[in-house]
């Protein structure tokens, strides 16, 4: 792990590392049934399982491996495993979290033996995995009732449980860094990092974890309410491997809010926007030429580290963002005056 780990950060000292696309998107092309994700495995569940894509690495292994595969072979550097819904808190929806462990593991294998066939085929070009944890289907910081604000369905020691879960059978399945990914409430993203820090700690191993948070809508926010920058201050004591944006938003709108990380972050930006905004079918219609040349706009601008896509991306706009920003250099690590810098919703420095 120390090896990968060193290989990952002399990589991104060299390039912007690209990341891959999304999964979902790639998933819906193969149009499955209620048969295809049950599987003979699960031929006899007593509830619909249709749309828990996180399954499919059991059910549908071949598939999910032959999508890692693509974006792999379209220029992906770190390839994310099908694991953003594998937590019991998530999996619950499908009475399934009991299955948390063996969905997380599988993934991870299969992302694991996808990018070491391509490592093997360019020594040159190592690749590596992220453990994606995502953000669940609870807020800890929200009241699901807005007649009592002080409610809430989840709470922070039960998402620590579910992350510390998810955590390692990730790393049991040999990822290279964790991801803690579409981070909406700063409280669960804590909770994530608290549970991955307490693993490494019982395991004696240390991981590159990388953290993205998503701004739901044009008010700039994430959904708990923080800027950009607030919410990179209050992650900054984990030492991320790097911090960034993905999600909610297609790159024109995104942008202004990767600067103002990239401004302030001490570590590697990331960011991996949608394609676009969906439309009225809920389809993504940023054709991967229009993406890539947002992004390589973002290179040129000094802005990032890591770039990919999110909702709507395919192994076709990874290759054309690989290619937009093949030469750049990637965003150099500032020189960050020390001051005192808080954050609740805004941020506070002094």
């Amino acid at each position: 792990m120390a090896r990968q780990t060193d290989a990952l950060e002399e990589a991104a000292k060299k390039r912007i590392l690209i990341l891959d696309g999304a999964m979902g998107t790639m998933i819906q092309k193969h149009q499955l049934d209620e048969a295809d994700y049950r599987g003979s495995q699960y031929a006899n569940w007593h509830c619909d399982v249709k749309g828990n894509n996180d399954l499919l690495a059991i059910t549908q292994a071949g598939i999910i491996k032959q999508i890692h595969l693509e974006y792999l072979a379209a220029g992906a550097d770190i390839i994310e495993t099908n694991t953003f819904n594998a937590t019991t808190i998530s999996m619950a929806d499908y009475d399934m979290q009991e299955l948390s462990r063996d969905i997380n593991l599988q993934a991870a294998k299969l992302a694991r033996e996808a990018a070491d066939e391509f490592t093997e085929k360019t020594p040159e070009k190592p690749r590596f995995v992220a453990g994606v944890i995502g953000p669940t289907s609870r807020t800890a910081s929200i009241s699901p009732d807005v007649n009592d604000p002080g409610k809430r369905n989840v709470h922070f020691d039960e998402l620590v449980a579910a992350y510390r879960e998810s955590t390692l059978a990730l790393i049991e399945g040999k990822v290279d860094l964790i991801l803690v990914e579409t981070i909406f409430d700063t409280l669960n993203a804590k909770a994530a990092v608290f549970a991955v820090e307490e693993v490494f700690e019982a395991l004696g191993i240390s991981l590159p974890i990388m953290i993205s948070g998503t701004i739901t809508d044009a008010s700039g926010r994430t959904l708990s309410g923080q800027t950009s920058e607030a919410f990179y201050y209050s992650m900054r004591h984990v030492n991320p491997f790097s911090i960034g944006l993905n999600c909610a938003l297609g790159p024109d709108l995104l942008r202004q809010y990767v600067a103002e990380i990239s401004r302030v972050a001490e570590c590697r930006v990331s960011a991996h926007p949608n394609a676009g905004l969906p439309n009225e079918f809920g389809e993504y219609d940023m054709e991967a030429d229009e993406l890539a040349e947002h992004l390589q706009e973002w290179a040129e601008s000094g802005l990032v580290n890591i770039l990919g896509g999110c909702c709507g991306s395919t192994p076709a706009h990874i290759k054309q963002v690989a290619e937009a920003v093949d030469g750049l250099q990637a965003r150099t690590l500032p020189e960050i005056e020390v001051k005192m810098r808080l954050s609740g919703l805004e941020p506070f420095v002094h």
